[in-house]
């Protein structure tokens, strides 16, 4: 378990351009070192507005594109091409602007696809995809992700892990189907708090004032089941990236006061 680090910004967009740069950096390094990297990719405003900055920024040719894995946190168990889908915000937010490999962007199943609207059976055949990805230097049945991103919910959610729901109380599958999630739609598809800790880092977003309240419980030693993002860590380094109006609730000693 790695201790959580604040970087806290400006304001949202600062707190993007910041995270997209830091993210090329990282991927750039793993691909150097390895020769391929691998992101999950998170959805809501803070995920798509880091992925347009990304699309923005001159930099992210240095990333090569076909050597890189994308996988998914979770996703809303809606029909293929839904706008509410989080793969259809990400394609138009950048996915579709650069050069991928088609067989390396892992989308969770739609509603429609082959396993018909079971979100359970989906989650089994995305765990199976995971696994298959996996090699014998990763620490179970999932790859060790070079970066897992995702966005805290007022609540303290993170993926599709809701407070006190099964799904984020569960210690052994890596994906599963949620059931009647508090925020729309209710069926979802999402990785485990197992799975998330997989990661080499896990980087949680949060901007915006609606999101103070819920960075304050994750990181005042808040259980796991009650606040979800208290129990996303990833197993080399943990990172909350915010901005001032998410982090205005928390004490100065938490980060560092030159921030920007």
């Amino acid at each position: 378990m790695s201790v959580p680090q604040l970087v806290v910004h400006r304001d949202k967009e600062l707190m993007a351009q910041a995270a997209a740069a830091r993210l090329i950096t990282k991927v750039v390094d793993a691909q150097a070192a390895r020769g391929h990297a691998s992101v999950v990719l998170t959805g809501g405003r803070n995920g798509n507005g880091l992925l347009a900055a990304l699309a923005a920024a001159p930099a992210r040719d240095a990333i090569d594109w076909s050597r890189l894995d994308l996988w998914w946190g979770d996703e809303r168990f809606l029909p293929e091409g839904d706008p509410e889908r989080n793969v259809t915000q990400a394609r138009e937010a950048l996915l579709d602007t650069v050069p991928l490999d088609p067989s390396r962007v892992h989308a969770m199943p739609a509603s429609d696809g082959p396993w018909g609207n079971d979100a359970d059976t989906a989650a089994a055949a995305y765990a199976t995809e995971l696994a298959a990805a996996a090699g014998p230097e990763d620490h179970g049945p999932v790859p060790t992700f070079d970066v897992l991103m995702l966005g805290v919910g007022p609540d303290t959610h993170v993926a599709s892990l809701f407070p006190e729901l099964p799904a984020v109380r569960e210690t052994e599958r890596t994906v599963v189907g949620v059931h009647g999630a508090p925020k729309p739609p209710p069926t979802r598809v999402s990785l485990t708090l197992p799975a998330i800790r997989a990661a080499r880092e896990v980087w949680l977003l949060a901007a915006g004032e609606d999101k103070a309240e819920a960075a304050e419980i994750a990181l005042s030693g808040a259980g796991e089941i009650q606040a979800p993002a208290a129990g996303a860590y990833g197993r080399a380094r943990t990172l909350w990236l915010l901005d001032a109006a998410a982090a205005s609730r928390l004490p100065r000693a938490l980060y560092p006061p030159a921030s920007s």
